[in-house]
């Protein structure tokens, strides 16, 4: 199988393909959503939930069945039926215009790959197998999930904040990954599990001032 390039899409405001109506599609449309994509969705039927989603405006349904004018204009399409044709044709016609494609459970229908996917805020961590086993990517997301908590979605919070802050106090980039580099490899996350916000905020700053303060 080809080496694939990890990559982290924008999809805010850009036109995304939904085919298919069923489940899956649910969790396709959902997702997209969060990416705040445009999502139009095109299938014969649709889910009482997908149905919802369309009568209060947030996605585009087109009750009809899957044909080529359809993916026109579009960024990325996500192809969830179990009628081998239409899924080949989504394929072959993004193919032809250079689309970014996927058909759910079949790797050799697809440019692109979604990976399971554990997040916490600002934090995203990626798992794929190339698409040979969904499964195993499902169990580590879980096993992943045990070991970063909410605590991180906070501590990125305060990591962010600290460093805009460092931004305006030090000119020297080396310098400031420097200090940076000392903050995360700090017993950090261990105050803020166990003293909270605003004593992690204090810890941080004392490191910031101390090493400011080094010639």
């Amino acid at each position: 199988m080809e080496n694939l390039y990890p990559a982290f899409i924008n999809l805010s405001g850009k036109s995304c393909l939904v085919v298919g109506g069923g489940k899956v599609s649910e969790r396709k449309v959902q997702s997209l959503l969060e990416s705040k994509a445009c999502v139009t969705l095109v299938s014969p039927e649709i889910t009482e939930s997908l149905k919802e989603l369309h009568t209060s405006g947030k996605i585009t349904y087109i009750p009809e069945k899957y044909s080529s004018p359809h993916i026109e204009g579009v960024f990325l399409v996500i192809c969830a039926t179990d009628i081998k044709e239409v899924n080949q044709t989504v394929f072959s016609d993004a193919r032809e215009k250079n689309i970014l494609v996927n058909v759910v459970d079949k790797p050799e229908l697809c440019n692109f790959y979604v990976p399971s996917q554990l997040k916490r805020g600002d934090l995203s961590i990626a798992i794929s197998t190339h698409g040979r086993s969904p499964a195993l990517a499902r169990k580590i997301r879980k096993e992943l999930t045990a070991q970063f908590g909410d605590e991180y979605a906070q501590l990125l919070e305060i990591l962010g904040s600290k460093r805009e802050e460092l931004m305006t106090r030090c000119n020297s980039t080396e310098k400031r990954g420097e200090i940076l580099k000392k903050v995360v490899n700090s017993d950090v996350l261990e105050v803020l599990r166990s003293k909270g916000r605003k004593e992690t905020e204090k810890y941080i700053e004392d490191i910031m001032s101390k090493n400011l303060e080094e010639r």
